[in-house]
C-alpha cells in the first residue's frame, strides 16, 4: 500500500484517501476571454506525461478535504515530498536512473504481459 503525508493533517494515510488533481503549478491565462482557442487548448488540455519527476495536485478527500501539491516520480511512484497548496514550487533534481531502477521497471513490464 501507498502512503502519502499531507501536509494539513501532518500524518501519512493511505492512498485510498486521496484523489490526483492533475498537474501542479500551472498559471491560469490572466484574461483568459481574450485567448485563442488554439491558447485555450493548450492551457486546459495539453500536458506533459514525462518520466521521472513531476510535481501534482491531490486532495485529501477522506481527511481534510484540502488541496496540496507533492513531487513524485513517476517510475518508482515514490513520493519526494508533499506540501502545502499555494507554496512556491520546490528546487528539486531527479535521481539518475540507474541499472536497478530500470531492471526492476522491466521485470515489472514483463510480469504485466
Amino acid at each position: 500500500m501507498l502512503l502519502i503525508h499531507c501536509p494539513y493533517c501532518q500524518e501519512e494515510r493511505s492512498e485510498l484517501e486521496f484523489r490526483n488533481a492533475g498537474d501542479a503549478h500551472i498559471v491560469r491565462p490572466a484574461n483568459i476571454a481574450a485567448i485563442s482557442d488554439e491558447e485555450f487548448e493548450e492551457y486546459f488540455f495539453l500536458r506533459d506525461n514525462p518520466k521521472g519527476l513531476i510535481f501534482e495536485r491531490w486532495r485529501h478527500i477522506h481527511g481534510c478535504g484540502r488541496f496540496f501539491n507533492a513531487a513524485r516520480d513517476t517510475v518508482s511512484d515514490k513520493f519526494l515530498m508533499t506540501y502545502k497548496a499555494g507554496e512556491p514550487k520546490p528546487d528539486l533534481h531527479p535521481a539518475p536512473a540507474t541499472s536497478a531502477t530500470v531492471e526492476t521497471y522491466e521485470a515489472t513490464e514483463g510480469d504485466a504481459r
